[in-house]
């Protein structure tokens, strides 16, 4: 089982997924604000790694007031996101980015639960908090304890806490400033396209693409999933078929010839 688990993590790690147990919600929320100006100041989709250190080390486009608060910066962006087209799901993300602009809290969100284990482990107490339920945070803190316990220290638990609750705020799952209560999200076509893609990777095909842990995400029943996935396919973000049962989803503008092959060798 441990081999299998390897495999699978060693196979989603050439797609942008992370599985180590840190992650940047440690410290800080999602940052997107700070990912959304870093896009405006670095525009070009080709634009690498060296490219956003640049900007953000030594021209400081972020505003950051010290030099180790800009190294930070870069270093919690890069966990959560990569900042490399050569990285499947960083490549995804920039290519909705601009194409689809009411998404791209959701976006993000999706991208950084696939790199930052301390956001997938707040996910299931989230998505299952029913509508307007308001979040206690003393309740998150003792869930997220609860999957390892004695891992945080109880500053640790606090902090954590506020941030994941923040992204889920950014991202639509909930709603509010101090007090905070469940929202639904407002998933989009290139959200849905993109959670689609992150399944398609790890190997579910036909029906069972609208129902992974990435789709649950966008807080809507498969039935819609499916029709913003037709939306992407008829705005040729994707290809969506579906005749009567079957459905066929592809991402020929997502994934290389080289990268479809290796996802089909996989399967």
């Amino acid at each position: 089982m441990l081999a299998m688990s390897r495999t699978r993590e060693d196979n989603l790690g050439r797609f942008g997924f992370r599985f180590d147990r840190g992650g940047a919600h440690l410290a800080r929320s999602m940052m997107l604000d700070d990912l959304r100006r870093l896009f405006e100041q670095v525009p070009d989709a080709k634009a690498g790694r060296d490219d956003f250190a640049r900007a953000i080390l030594d021209d400081n486009c972020l505003g950051k007031r010290s030099a180790r608060t800009r190294s930070l910066t870069l270093r919690h962006l890069t966990n959560l996101y990569a900042l490399d087209p050569a990285v499947p799901i960083f490549r995804a993300l920039r290519y909705f980015w601009q194409r689809d602009p009411e998404g791209q809290a959701l976006l993000a969100c999706l991208v950084a639960y696939a790199r930052d284990a301390v956001l997938r482990l707040s996910a299931p107490f989230i998505l299952r908090m029913p509508p307007g339920k308001p979040l206690v945070r003393q309740e998150l803190e003792q869930y997220l304890d609860g999957q390892d316990s004695g891992r945080f220290s109880q500053a640790t638990l606090q902090s954590t806490a506020q941030n994941v609750a923040t992204t889920w705020t950014h991202a639509g799952h909930l709603r509010g400033v101090v007090k905070k209560t469940r929202a639904a999200a407002s998933p989009t076509p290139g959200g849905a396209a993109l959670a689609l893609l992150m399944g398609y990777v790890e190997g579910a095909r036909g029906e069972l693409l609208f129902e992974t842990e990435y789709t649950k995400l966008l807080d809507c029943p498969p039935e819609r999933c499916m029709e913003l996935a037709e939306q992407a396919s008829r705005r040729g973000w994707i290809v969506c078929n579906r005749i009567g049962a079957v459905i066929e989803v592809l991402f020929p503008n997502l994934l290389t010839a080289e990268e479809q092959e290796y996802v089909r060798e996989q399967s």
